[in-house]
Order: C-alpha cells, then structure tokens, then sequence
C-alpha cells in the first residue's frame, strides 16, 4: 500500500470520527494531497507559584485549530498530519480528562492557548514543536490554594470524623508530593479504630454561577476511596452534593473536577465549601489518603 493510499484512507475514515478519538483531521479547500507533520512529544506547565501553586498538571491531550478551523484532538505524544501549507493561524489548546474520566476530555478552560499567528507549514516533512508551555489566563481566580507547606491548614474536619489530616512528616518524606516547591502533603490515616473522614474547607466560597468554568484541581494517592464535593449553603441550610471519587492509585495523580454544573444548579446558593469523606474498606485494616497542591480556581464570565 502506498503512503498517499494509506493516508487517503486514514483521512476518510478519521473524518468520521467522533473529534474525541484523538485522530481526527479536517481537510482544507483546495488541492493539496501531501500534508505537513507536526510533531508534539510533552508539553509543559508554567504557573507564578506565589499566586498561582505547584505546576503540577495533567495535560493529556492537545486541541489542534488551523485559521480557527479544528483539525483534531490528540493525545501526547502526537504526531499528526495537516492539509495546509505556507503561512496559517495555528492554536494549540491544552486537553484534560474532566473529572479523571477518559472518556470526558476537554479544552482546558483555565489555560491559555498557545498561538502562532503565522506558523509555516511544510508539506511532506515532520516540525517538531518543542518547549510548549502553557499558562492560566490572566483573570483566573484562584479562591482556595492548599499546599501543606503551612503548618496551619486550611481543611476542617465535621464533628462526626475520627480521624483527621496532617502534614507527613518529617519534610520530604519520600510518600510527600515532593518537588523544588514541595515538601510536605496532607495524609490522612484510617485504621479500624478511627475508620472514618470527614471534612470540607475551612473557608467558604461565593462562586460565579453563569455559567462560568469552576474547577477544583488537586493531586492525590490513596490505598482507599474518597468522595470529593460540595457543600452547598442556602437559607435553607446545608446540601452535600458527592461528585467525584478518587480511585485508588499508588502514584501521584492529577485530577480536574468539573463545579461548574453543580455551582450552576444552585443560582440561590450563598456560598460553597468543599468536602472530602472516606471510609476505611472492608477487609482492610489501614489506609492512607494522600492530598497536596489543592486548587480552587474560576473565570468569572461577567
């Protein structure tokens, strides 16, 4: 089979793919046949840590538009065909898996997208792009940030939980989150005497309900589940709203909870916090949930 043979027929049957597939491709007006290669193998993460926390991060997945037509969603590493060539817009938009769902990815809305105003394309050959770096938009709020690096935390254990969060200790403990910026995590112990977590932020928060994005992102590792949430506060008191359960992983992870519809839901709320609750599973009779680089974080549409 030859190269234009095999191309022909990936560009016919990616064309009717749902975009998700992280392979599909657009053909542009005109005659060309012979498309340029791009090549992505990481990209990167840039925050002003003071502000902003960790640069820790998920990115999956890269949003490829041409002249502001979408070519395809690709997952990293990526090398990918276009139908263009000579000088063109090119924007690359940064892909999560909201919620930690793989079958849930999206353009990260709290990321700039990077831009080449006039990138050159060149038919029949692979331009690598090195060094991609991307960073929150400049009216990013960031509501609530928990690190651990303070002794004093920001996450309050509800009366009826047995056990609590702390610090791992001493620093750099190698279960800790560790980086230049990191030292300590949060730990929370269950065993069968204290089996039982439960906590929200220590602060509330007014969050924007039109329709603007809310995300709370976080890193974590745990040998049992947790449920993470809201609490929604009204006149008519307190409602928990369970969104999200941490799966285990002995790894750190990443992970990019959606508030948006849940803050959305509720146009009377006063304000929010968010929760956390675990137990310690049936057979087991210790676990341990780690939490670190805790981030709240939302662009207010007005």
């Amino acid at each position: 089979m030859t190269k234009f043979l095999f191309l022909y027929r990936c560009f016919f049957f990616l064309s009717i793919v749902f975009t998700i597939t992280f392979s599909s491709c657009t053909k542009f007006e005109g005659n060309q046949t012979i498309p340029a290669y791009l090549k992505i193998d990481t990209v990167f993460q840039h925050t002003d840590y003071g502000n902003e926390g960790e640069d820790s991060h998920e990115i999956t997945d890269v949003w490829i538009y041409v002249d502001d037509q979408q070519i395809g969603v690709f997952e990293i590493p990526a090398e990918f065909p276009v139908l263009a060539m000579g000088k063109h817009k090119l924007e690359i938009r940064p892909g999560i898996k909201v919620n930690g769902i793989s079958s849930t990815r999206a353009p990260y809305p709290l990321l700039k997208p990077i831009v080449f105003e006039s990138f050159d394309f060149h038919p029949d050959s692979v331009q690598k792009l090195n060094n991609l770096t991307f960073k929150y938009y400049e009216n990013a709020t960031f509501a609530w940030i928990e690190d651990f690096e303070n002794s004093s935390l920001t996450i309050q254990e509800i009366s009826n939980s047995d056990t609590v969060i702390q610090r791992t200790s001493p620093a750099n403990n190698p279960e800790a989150y560790l980086s230049s910026t990191s030292n300590y995590s949060g730990q929370i112990n269950v065993t069968e005497e204290k089996h039982y977590y439960n906590a929200w932020s220590f602060f509330s928060y007014v969050l924007p309900k039109n329709e603007s994005p809310v995300i709370l992102e976080l890193d974590f590792k745990t040998d049992t589940y947790l449920s993470v949430g809201l609490i929604v506060y009204s006149y008519g008191g307190y409602e928990l709203k369970p969104l999200v359960i941490l799966n285990h992983s002995e790894e750190w992870n990443h992970i990019y909870i959606n508030l948006t519809p849940t803050v959305n839901q509720f146009p009377d709320a006063i304000d929010f916090k968010v929760h956390f609750e675990g137990n310690l599973e049936i057979g087991s009779s210790k676990s341990n949930i780690y939490l670190d680089n805790i981030k709240l974080i939302y662009r207010d549409n007005n």
